[in-house]
């Protein structure tokens, strides 16, 4: 009996040392897939922030291109709400011209296009600059030169606007050119 215990003694450690080496070699393999897994999910939060950023970027790009391109065509507006002033001005120059006029009709057509031509440009967002008997404002006058004040609470205020300034969208266009009281 002795012989059979020696036998199985060693059968019975090779099997220990066995199931010693397979947990041996599946605790190094859970530990090389859970290595595997780390690097994978690291590389996939990495991947992520990556296309967090880019979306972002693109995004930034999106809003800063359709704001530019609102400025530019605001910009064209206002070019050719600039270029005319002039017939906003010959055409005030010939209603005070025809103030003493006895042409009716020429007056009221003058009137006529005149308002006509306000009246589309004010739907387009264009003020005038109303200065006449104002505090004189730097921010909205341009003075061209100033003449004794016929009153001491005229000192300082518009006595007369020379050309008429305006605002388009509340944004300066124009200065209004005036005479001050001092």
């Amino acid at each position: 009996m002795e012989e059979k215990e020696i036998k199985e003694a060693p059968a019975e450690q090779a099997e220990k040392e066995t199931a010693q080496t397979e947990k041996a070699s599946k605790k190094k393999k859970e530990a090389q897939l859970q290595k595997t897994i780390d690097e994978l999910n690291d590389k996939l939060s990495c991947e992520h922030d990556s296309y967090l950023r880019l979306y972002a970027e693109f995004e930034t790009f999106r809003r800063r291109t359709s704001e530019e391109k609102l400025a530019l065509v605001n910009s064209a507006a206002a070019d050719t709400i600039k270029g005319l002033l002039p017939v906003l001005d010959d055409c005030e120059q010939a209603l005070k011209m025809l103030e003493t006029s006895s042409d009716a009709a020429a007056k009221e057509g003058t009137a006529l296009i005149y308002n006509k031509l306000m009246d589309y440009l004010k739907t387009r967002g264009l003020s005038v600059i109303e200065a006449k008997g104002k505090k004189f404002d730097t921010d909205f006058h341009e003075a061209l030169t100033q003449i004794p004040a016929p009153t001491e609470d005229q000192k300082g205020m518009v006595l007369d606007v020379f050309q008429t300034g305006y605002m388009l969208n509340g944004k300066i266009l124009r200065y209004a050119k005036v005479i001050v009281g001092a």
